[in-house]
């Protein structure tokens, strides 16, 4: 079979919708026939290229079968970092906010990431990626990752502790888990005043 044939047999067994990378094709031909079907296939409609080296197969509108729609621009910047190996973090405004450390909602979606700065744009969805330092990329799935992000955009004066404790309860942490919590974020460097912050709530909870 012609590696032609072989991407598009692929194809038929890929959910619609969802981005995948021409990479995920390497095994099937050389990198100029699969790089050429591909093009193709975009040009006939069959796939929908959404970034360099990003595909996806569009699926049609339930209520308007007509009106073909795409990936949204966030699985396309996961995807992207995930083909790259970056790591990719929500930017410590919105985890602020989420932890109720900062009152006002992000006005658009930015990820953190070691990877550089890119705009996605899907109609009007746009999500943006800011290359940040490493350190502020820190346990990119754990609660004090999500702590950190929100002390580096938040200053230490303006949080009371009782609103450092909420944050904590919106974690949902154990008081063990709380006790990690802060270890670890006393461990690294931290922007002035949330050392001593956490100091003070881990007194409070000891007496």
């Amino acid at each position: 079979m012609s590696t032609s044939g072989k991407i598009t047999r692929r194809l038929r067994y890929m959910r619609r919708g969802v981005p995948f990378s021409i990479s995920q094709f390497h095994e099937l031909g050389s990198s100029a026939s699969i790089q050429k079907t591909l093009s193709r296939l975009a040009q006939e409609g069959v796939v929908e290229r959404v970034a360099k080296g990003l595909y996806v197969r569009p699926r049609s509108l339930a209520s308007m079968p007509s009106i073909k729609i795409t990936a949204s621009a966030e699985q396309i910047v996961k995807k992207w970092a995930q083909q790259y190996g970056y790591t990719l973090v929500r930017q410590g405004v919105e985890s602020a906010y989420r932890l109720g450390l900062q009152r006002q909602a992000p006005v658009r979606t930015v990820f953190w990431s070691n990877g550089a700065n890119r705009t996605f744009s899907v109609d009007n969805e746009v999500v943006a990626v800011r290359h940040v330092a490493e350190s502020k990329l820190r346990w990119k799935s754990r609660p004090e990752g999500e702590l950190l992000r929100s002390f580096t955009v938040t200053p230490a004066n303006s949080v009371k502790l009782s609103e450092l404790k909420n944050a904590l309860s919106r974690l949902k942490l154990s008081e063990a888990e709380v006790r990690t919590a802060i270890k670890k974020l006393k461990a690294v460097p931290l922007p002035e005043g949330w050392q001593v912050k956490l100091e003070q709530l881990e007194k409070e909870m000891m007496a």
